[in-house]
């Protein structure tokens, strides 16, 4: 018997559904998979019932394996991918598969909304810049590719909004899956006239705007059968993935920040008002805590470019762990640790797949400079995790114009290295604060949303109890002004480059 909150994060991968009791800890986990429609280029879409099926087999599932009553579930709240645009009908019928945050075939869409609206305007309105990755765009696709569908439409609607939908009966989004629409008034929390306007969307096909602990009401009876929820479970908002991470990472009050390394890898803070960059290097957007706004500067291809070294470069550590049942990135920070720090004069610009924050620049590629005769493997190696933490770096600095930070907490794989750690401290120039969870961002922010919108939790200050901080890092002041060298020489590079980016086939 107990008060429990249920999080579901609703990934690209799958669908993972956390328990939680009232007071912060982790009772169990499910995870369930479902897959990506790559049907032609630039294209990637979902099938929003994989999402409602995942929900539902792990939401049974958990609650069997742990032997928890349905009424003893008094709240549940999502974390959701963004940047997506999923048209349904009245009755909330999906009338073709989601457009995910992956898909980039609106550009065009994207091009005709910047005859209308100049970027530096665009940007100050959103906080974000005009491009195909976002749901407007999207939106627009459909309407004029598909006018039947887009006729048909009731709502757009993002992932973590389809399944409220689907327990509730009832179409919102929040303030964060707003902004991910990329027609949010981010000052205001409203759509904006100028952009919606200017797409030739239809206001009547977007979703009423709520906050992230906004009850939306109870589990019907339908749902409650399909989920093994009860109907006295309360349903909350919840946010989009990013902004839930905030919350889950503690940072719920100005100068909080964090870093998040998965593939991408993002840096964000938390501020009283919109942050925005003159250079528009970062984004800004609606945090999960009313009234507060969350800076973020994200990168590409971070943990990307070490799984790419790792399945290039150390195909041979990646043999030699299988054999011994270790993990390929334990043996790789091993080597990377004979390196001294500057990895021997070698820098990686870290740019796979182009980059997004600081640079914005879709033509700019990865490479190697300052390899001598004297270049080692271990440099090699070190030079990799070095670029990947000196890209973020750079959004750190840019964060810190405009707050006063005095740590960062970090999540992701990466956490817990104690190498990553110490190198992220020492380039950053912060003490690098390391959570019990250093994985479950998401679903205990999703876990506190639920929480303060139902009145279990008082506030957002009770994530505290769902955080256990395992260790703190402070930097190194001599290694940090070794980094800063570094890191000048490491923009110099790039900006080098750019006319050879610009030249194409």
């Amino acid at each position: 018997m107990g008060d429990y909150i249920l999080a579901h994060d609703l990934g690209t991968s799958g669908n993972k559904a956390v328990l939680f009791s009232a007071e912060g800890a982790m009772v169990g986990s499910m995870q369930m998979g479902y897959g990506v429609f790559y049907e032609r280029a630039l294209w990637a879409e979902q099938d929003p019932q994989d999402w409602w099926r995942a929900v539902c087999t792990s939401t049974k599932r958990l609650l069997s394996q742990y032997d928890i009553a349905a009424e003893d579930v008094k709240a549940v709240s999502f974390s959701g991918q963004m940047m997506g645009a999923l048209p349904v009908d009245r009755d909330g019928e999906p009338l073709s598969k989601a457009v995910i945050w992956a898909d980039m075939r609106a550009q065009k869409q994207s091009d005709m909304l910047r005859e209308k609206i100049d970027d530096n305007r665009f940007y100050h309105i959103t906080g974000h810049r005009n491009t195909a990755s976002y749901g407007i765009q999207k939106a627009m696709w459909i309407r004029e590719n598909m006018p039947e569908i887009y006729e048909r439409t009731y709502k757009f609607l993002n992932a973590k909004d389809y399944m409220v939908y689907k327990l509730t009966g009832k179409f919102y989004t929040d303030c964060s899956d707003a902004n991910s629409m990329d027609c949010l008034d981010l000052a205001g929390h409203v759509w904006s006239e100028e952009i919606v306007e200017a797409s030739g969307i239809s206001y009547e096909k977007l979703p009423e705007i709520v906050e992230s602990v906004f009850y939306v009401g109870n589990v019907t009876e339908k749902a409650a059968e399909e989920t093994g929820l009860s109907v006295h479970t309360k349903v909350i908002m919840g946010a989009g993935d990013g902004v839930a991470a905030n919350v889950g990472a503690g940072c719920v009050a100005p100068g909080r920040a964090y870093c998040c390394m998965g593939t991408s890898a993002w840096v964000a803070s938390t501020s009283e008002k919109p942050v925005f960059d003159r250079e528009r290097r970062i984004v800004c957007w609606a945090h999960a805590v009313p009234g507060l706004y969350s800076p973020n500067g994200t990168m590409q291809y971070a943990g990307g470019s070490y799984s790419w070294l790792k399945n290039t470069i150390c195909v041979d550590e990646t043999r030699r762990a299988g054999e011994a049942g270790a993990s390929p990135y334990e043996l790789m920070n091993q080597e990377i640790g004979e390196s001294k720090r500057g990895a021997g004069g070698v820098l990686f610009l870290p740019y796979l797949m182009g980059e997004r924050a600081p640079r914005w620049n879709e033509d700019a590629k990865g490479v190697f400079y300052g390899i001598t005769a004297k270049t080692t493997r271990q440099d090699i190696l070190r030079s990799v995790m070095e670029g990947i933490i000196m890209n973020l770096a750079e959004c750190f600095s840019i964060l810190r114009e405009s707050s006063d930070i005095e740590e960062l907490t970090l999540i992701g794989g990466v956490a817990k290295s104690a190498l990553w750690q110490g190198s992220i401290a020492d380039i950053f120039g912060v003490r690098v604060n390391v959570p019990g969870y250093t994985e479950e961002a998401n679903s205990i922010g999703a876990a506190v949303i639920a929480g303060v919108g139902s009145g279990i939790l008082e506030d957002f200050s009770a994530v505290d109890r769902f955080l256990i901080s395992r260790e703190k890092v402070q930097y190194d002041e001599e290694a940090h002004r070794f980094y800063q060298k570094r890191m000048k020489e490491f923009g110099d590079v790039y900006r080098a480059l750019l006319p050879v980016y610009r030249e194409k086939e």
